[in-house]
């Protein structure tokens, strides 16, 4: 969510804040702000808005070397720019990502209340921060003795302008990496905003205290011994975080499917079978579980629950999916005998997070699923599995449900393997089939011009329904999302065989209906559900397999994948329906890459 970056070093600091805050945009906020340390005192500005709107009133000659800037994504308070961070109470300078749940109760123990000219709970963790630095004169012991107090999710930057050209920071759940390179030190809550610097970085581990100095960086426990942080490396560099000539990140990143499919699978092909042993995996986890669980939100999730199809029909296993918002507050049953399947593409998502906690308490084996190095969720799993998307910038995830699919594929016929449920040539074919992904991917990407003209009919919707049985339909509910994101219009996904039961009421003449019949068992099954609401005028556009048999009176739009097995006809179907959601928006003229009310990353509850 929002976005953080700090600088200390010979390089004016207004420029990399501001820089930094433009490379953080598609986490997603409503207003930014920066604050820097001067020797006049603390420059302060502050603006609802774009990091452009920022950027306009930040236009004084400033000397300054030390400066921390955010993005915002409002929880507490409005979309005003008193509530836009930093901070600034007395002496000290805070901004924050997080949530202070107790903030109400801090402020009424400590007085704070009717001081603050913010509606944030940010304000009052500055607040407190302050009235410890104010008895004391030491940062260190303000913000320990302000961390034993404070709960919730936190990661806080905090200069003092006493302490010229130096910035503080510890963390709790809420992201936070950290670098030094020849142009200084630097902090920000993803690597996105280090990478023009270096390549090279660290999480900040929690409870932590960093300070950062031109000097470089200190690491300290709350008892102030030094610690040396694990440095990791990105395998990518700026210019994949580039639009590279597409309009929209979200345009790029889906052509990027077919690339980054066989990044993550081909390393983990050996001898045309999938092998996790690089990732140190056993095989024991997959051989000995009873019951699969898979814990995700959002788009993870519906990758989820199209792995979950597969690996019922291959491994005649229980597998469960949860939303992870839900598990936690659930009496989940799972038990030492569970594999808990963990899916983020940021790998900090907190309720996510939290379900991994609660399922390692039970004693289960946690595997997660993440693109991020060094994430939290894949620092606290037993084991990990990356998918390699490289960094994924507009909030509508594309290609990283795209890998996270592949990789649970590949688990399945992992598993399929060792539990054998397959012999070998079995699963050789399988892998065979996932290896062609790519080129059914690259094949849709013809359909381009098609799938836009459609688009510009959806774009007058104000409801869009998606149906389809089986797999069609755990395919459906993420096209439906994907529309509803971007483009603003109401969608929903309904199995096909349910709209008799209710949901008929909802197609009007004209209403659009995307219907997925890719499944050969139950083709005639949907196409006959399709005949019900093209009996009622809606507008179909009907996704098949190359060649089916079925009459033009079914559809208005007819679009064809390559013909495959059942099990792989979501990879070309999840670019159908990208493009379609793509399209819809760009006709609306809307920004795709930065969806209102919408964040990238979800890390507070």
């Amino acid at each position: 969510m929002c976005g953080i970056i700090g600088y200390v070093g010979p390089l004016q600091a207004r420029d990399v804040v501001l820089d930094g805050l433009t490379q953080l945009e598609y986490r997603g906020y409503d207003s930014a702000g920066m604050a820097l340390l001067t020797e006049e005192g603390i420059y302060l500005r502050k603006k609802v808005g774009q990091v452009s709107s920022l950027r306009s009133i930040c236009t004084e000659d400033v000397d300054s070397h030390c400066g921390i800037g955010h993005t915002r994504w409002a929880t507490h308070g409005g979309v005003t720019d008193a509530n836009a961070h930093p901070h600034v109470v007395g002496r000290v300078v805070l901004l924050h990502n997080g949530i202070i749940e107790n903030y109400h109760a801090i402020s009424v123990q400590f007085g704070f209340e009717g001081l603050a000219t913010s509606e944030t709970d940010t304000e009052v963790a500055a607040q407190l921060i302050n009235y410890y630095y104010d008895k004391t004169n030491d940062p260190y012991q303000a913000i320990r003795n302000a961390i034993r107090i404070i709960d919730g999710s936190y990661a806080f930057c905090i200069m003092f302008d006493d302490r010229p050209g130096t910035i503080y920071a510890v963390r709790n759940v809420s992201p936070m990496v950290a670098t030094t390179a020849s142009q200084g030190a630097f902090i920000a809550s993803d690597v996105t905003a280090l990478i023009p610097y270096s390549k090279d970085y660290f999480v900040v581990p929690e409870h932590h205290i960093l300070t950062i100095t031109a000097d470089g960086i200190r690491v300290e426990t709350m008892d102030g011994e030094e610690v040396q942080p694990e440095i990791l490396s990105v395998n990518w560099d700026v210019e994949a975080a580039q639009k590279g000539g597409y309009p929209h990140f979200m345009l790029k990143e889906i052509h990027e499917q077919p690339e980054v499919f066989r990044k993550t699978i081909r390393p983990r092909l050996n001898n045309g079978l999938p092998d996790f042993s690089q990732e140190s995996i056993p095989d024991d986890i997959f051989r000995e579980c009873t019951h699969i669980q898979v814990i995700a939100c959002g788009t993870a999730m519906y990758a989820g629950m199209v792995g979950r199809a597969i690996m019922e029909k291959e491994l005649r296993i229980p597998v469960t999916v949860s939303i992870a918002s839900e598990f936690r507050y659930d009496t989940p049953l799972m038990d030492q005998h569970t594999l808990v399947i963990v899916v983020s593409q940021s790998g900090e998502t907190i309720d996510t997070l939290a379900a991994l906690r609660l399922a390692k308490e039970c004693g289960c084996k946690v595997l997660s699923i993440v693109n991020v190095k060094g994430s939290s969720i894949a620092r606290e799993s037993d084991y990990v599995l990356y998918t390699h998307a490289g960094p994924e910038i507009a909030v509508a995830s594309t290609k990283a449900y795209m890998v996270q699919l592949a990789v649970l594929y590949l688990i399945t016929a992992r598993m399929a393997l060792v539990r054998k449920k397959d012999s070998e040539e079995a699963v050789r074919a399988f892998i065979t089939s996932l290896e062609k992904a790519p080129d059914m991917i690259e094949q849709i990407m013809a359909l381009d011009e098609t799938i836009r003209k459609q688009a510009e009919k959806l774009a007058f919707a104000h409801d869009a329904f998606y149906i389809g049985r089986g797999m069609d339909y755990a395919f459906s509910l993420e096209g439906a999302l994907k529309l509803k994101e971007i483009s603003y219009i109401h969608a929903e996904a309904y199995a096909a065989g349910e709209l008799k039961h209710g949901t008929i009421a909802l197609i009007e003449p004209g209403v659009p209906v995307i219907a997925l019949a890719t499944q050969d068992k139950i083709f005639a099954k949907t196409i006959s559900n399709i005949r019900e609401v093209k009996a009622r005028d809606a507008y179909v556009i009907l996704i098949t397999k190359e060649g089916a048999d079925v009459s033009d009176d079914v559809y208005d739009i007819h679009l064809e994948i390559p013909i495959e097995d059942d099990r792989f006809t979501v990879f070309p179907c999840a670019v159908i329906l990208q493009l379609l959601a793509y399209y819809t928006a760009y006709a609306k003229g809307y920004d795709m890459d930065k969806p209102r009310n919408l964040a990238k990353s979800v890390t507070v509850e």
